[in-house]
């Protein structure tokens, strides 16, 4: 179990956001940070405590206005700690190997091997071939619909549910397609609040791949819950409760989980 880092880019711009606030339209999140500093700062501090398998995450699509400069922090992010860390956010076949070139580990992909609501084997295995799977990084994002217990993945920025619910047999599904996992408790992400244990408890169930758990944690307290719920194999991100993202936990002090 080891603290992974992340940077999140949003209208150009390192931010810490409420995840399920996130909105394409008007490129609108609700802010809980923004950095006066560029990803090659995170990325150089990441590099400094040798923090490895950390994600960048570009928050809005490609056609946005703001697209092309969140592209300059990802570049410049990379640039300054190839290899250390990976990237998702509109990855697909055509520009995943780009990323690559760039000096990303690997990318990050959910929304494209997700359409009209159910998994397309077809840009699954075409993303294979352009990378690897061991390249690949899914990321199985996840809420609860409706008043039911079960997490479904969502896609297009956390904004769409599918019906693919994440069970045992999802989880083994994937696992034979990439490298990793990483799941976003979305309506955990960014509240602070603590983690989502439902979700911790699956993926401590059934991922047996590196996996990181990304929701809620603010306290050394919720990354006991996680490592109870995750039996130990999980890794976790800290993003909005860092002290390094206006937060009160020390950057510091989590650096040296590893």
């Amino acid at each position: 179990m080891r603290f992974r880092p992340c940077i999140d880019i949003h209208n150009g711009k390192v931010k810490q956001i409420i995840g399920g606030s996130l909105k394409d339209s008007g490129n609108f999140a609700t802010d809980n940070f923004v950095s006066q500093q560029g990803g090659e700062f995170y990325a150089s501090l990441y590099k400094e405590h040798s923090l490895k398998g950390g994600h960048i995450i570009i928050l809005n699509p490609e056609g946005s206005e703001f697209y092309e400069a969140d592209l300059v922090q990802a570049e410049k992010a990379l640039k300054e700690y190839p290899g250390g860390l990976q990237i998702g956010g509109g990855i697909n076949s055509h520009n995943a190997r780009k990323f690559l070139d760039m000096g990303a580990s690997h990318v990050i992909v959910t929304s494209f091997v997700f359409k009209g609501g159910e998994i397309n084997f077809d840009n699954l295995k075409a993303l294979e071939k352009a990378v690897g799977k061991d390249r690949i990084v899914i990321d199985l994002s996840c809420r609860k619909r409706g008043d039911g217990e079960d997490y479904y993945v969502v896609t297009d920025r956390w904004q769409k549910f599918t019906d693919v619910r994440i069970s045992k047999e999802t989880i083994e599904l994937f696992s034979s397609h990439c490298a990793e996992f990483l799941i976003h408790a979305v309506d955990a992400e960014g509240k602070a609040r603590g983690v989502e244990e439902g979700v911790a408890g699956l993926m401590g169930e059934y991922c047996n791949i590196p996996s990181t758990y990304a929701g809620g944690i603010s306290s050394f307290d919720d990354i006991e819950v996680l490592r109870l719920k995750g039996k130990g194999k999980i890794d976790f991100t800290v993003g909005s409760a860092l002290d390094i993202f206006g937060g009160g936990l020390s950057f510091e002090k989590l650096a040296k989980i590893k």
